[in-house]
């Protein structure tokens, strides 16, 4: 089987199995410490085209002000904190898809300037 998200990023093609053996691997801490300190150098780059991509999208537009404004406004203190502790976990999730596809989208790049 095929993941259908992987196959609209990517012109190759990857099985279960091969995605399961590829978290497997970014598991071990030993591994995943060459990525985290590249991450780390490119932070505020990559921090930048972030910000771009999620207002070029359209995710924290006026109608995300305007369910904050509401949230803040209620009256009821534990509703008002679901509420505000829903919007982070939404924030969170788009930020980190935009970013997975950022990343993507990085790795593709640098995968063609190396076969170029």
């Amino acid at each position: 089987m095929h993941l259908p998200i992987i196959r609209a990023v990517s012109d190759r093609s990857f099985t279960d199995a091969q995605i399961d053996a590829a978290i497997e691997a970014l598991s071990d801490p030993e591994r995943f410490r060459e990525a985290e300190a590249q991450v780390t150098r490119l932070a505020p780059q990559l921090q930048n085209i972030l910000n771009q991509a999620l207002q070029d999208g359209g995710w924290f537009d006026q109608q995300r002000a305007g369910a904050l404004r509401e949230t803040l406004a209620g009256d009821d203190p534990a509703e008002r904190e679901r509420q505000v502790a829903t919007l982070l976990a939404d924030e969170t999730r788009i930020g980190m898809l935009v970013g997975v596809a950022i990343g993507w989208a990085l790795a593709e790049e640098l995968e063609g300037k190396r076969d170029a």
